[in-house]
């Protein structure tokens, strides 16, 4: 890389012309003219660490309110929310495939950056999925991972602050840049690691799923999932599913939280009353007169019918609870032995290698379609999992600890 342009070498606290103000050689850039120099100052950097801070208690979609990012010597905190700022020079250097993106816990990240850029930026390194691989703890926290690996103890009193108020203060700027120079050093450590372990692929598996824009995009038709009901019958899962879609559509074009158009137990309630006119919508208990009259009430009622106007062959379909085998649980309970003792063996977070759920599919399903199952996570844990399932292997006790046999 080349030397970062001298007027955006700064040194020391200050505030200089332009809407250039420097803490050390950190940068807050609010201008077109310094966003572009400090992107084409990265243009050949091997990656780049990059955070945001941003605020959605108020609305649907994330309103983004500072892009922090940093290789060596360089980094800047970039107001998204300044007037006249253009954003393409960064979107340019998100999106450049030549240029590895380090996030922590990226997925927010990335749907924010999907959702302002049209697509999701890549190759994406991810270090908490890396660091739960080098069995540095179940989905560490940042601040955790930083202290873990630099000794390095962040102030988080800045975290919760109101992003989107002007102007930053030098302590949300010195928190929002720490995040992103304290990153650099923690991926380079986390890739050395990977590395010397032969797991740099596993990670690699894992980025892959990450960098899918359909993983962001909202599914209109599966919006009814995230609703829990109780003993719900098909024709009640027909019509929570037009109900839900219809808040999740609606939600995002008044760009407002889901909540505020309908919470769940309004959409249940509807669900299991069936009501076909405002009279009986407006007994609903958990919504207002008002509501039920105007426009969305009209169409709670009109999902309704559409949901009872349905071929019934294309409601959802009521999952049972199959009832267990005898023997059932003790089986879990040894695959969840194995689990933990190859996740020992191999130093990662059983998490990230197989879920209970997984292993109750692996015990009762002939051929369970799991993650478990797949790639590198098969080689660790899923290929002797189906081993002792079929009763090709055994687990016994030896020396204070667990000893396989086939």
């Amino acid at each position: 890389m080349g030397r970062t342009p001298a007027h955006l070498d700064y040194e020391g606290d200050c505030d200089v012309p332009g809407g250039r103000s420097a803490i050390g050689r950190r940068m807050l850039i609010t201008t077109s003219s310094d966003l572009a120099d400090f992107c084409a100052a990265l243009r050949d950097a091997p990656y780049i660490a990059v955070d945001t801070e941003f605020m959605r208690e108020k609305s649907y979609f994330a309103r983004l309110c500072l892009v922090q990012v940093a290789y060596g010597d360089h980094a800047a905190a970039i107001d998204p929310l300044a007037d006249g700022l253009d954003l393409r020079p960064l979107r340019d250097l998100l999106c450049d495939p030549g240029i590895v993106k380090v996030l922590h816990s990226a997925s927010q990240d990335l749907e924010i950056f999907l959702d302002k850029t049209g697509q999701v930026p890549a190759p994406i390194f991810d270090t908490q999925i890396a660091a739960t691989v080098c069995g540095l703890g179940e989905q560490p926290g940042y601040a955790k991972l930083v202290d873990a690996l630099l000794g390095v103890r962040i102030d988080k009193t800045s975290q919760a602050t109101d992003w989107s108020l002007r102007p930053l203060s030098k302590r949300q700027l010195a928190y929002a840049l720490g995040d992103v120079t304290h990153l650099c050093k923690v991926y380079e450590i986390l890739l050395e690691r990977l590395e010397s372990t032969g797991r740099s692929d596993w990670v690699a598996e894992e980025m892959v799923a990450l960098e899918d824009p359909t993983r962001y995009r909202p599914d209109l038709a599966l919006a009814w999932r995230r609703v829990r009901i109780r003993r719900p019958s098909s024709k009640t899962l027909a019509v929570l599913r037009e109900l839900a879609a219809w808040r999740e559509e609606t939600a995002m074009e008044r760009n407002i939280p889901r909540g505020w158009v309908a919470r769940n137990e309004v959409l249940v309630e509807i669900a299991q009353s069936l009501p076909r006119d405002v009279k009986a919508l407006s007994r609903m208990r958990g919504l207002k007169g008002q509501v039920a009259q105007g426009r969305d009430g009209a169409a709670m009622l009109a999902a309704v019918e559409r949901a009872l106007g349905s071929p019934e062959d294309s409601w959802p379909e009521v999952v049972q609870t199959a009832k267990r085998p005898v023997g059932f649980e003790p089986l879990v309970a040894l695959l969840q032995a194995l689990l933990q003792h190859r996740c020992q063996v191999h130093e990662v977070a059983p998490s990230v290698v197989a879920r209970r759920g997984e292993l109750d599919r692996i015990a009762t399903e002939a051929d369970p379609d799991v993650p478990a199952l797949r790639g590198w996570r098969r080689e660790v844990f899923g290929a002797d999992a189906l081993e002792l399932v079929a009763g090709r292997l055994a687990l016994t006790g030896g020396d204070g600890s667990v000893v396989e046999r086939k």
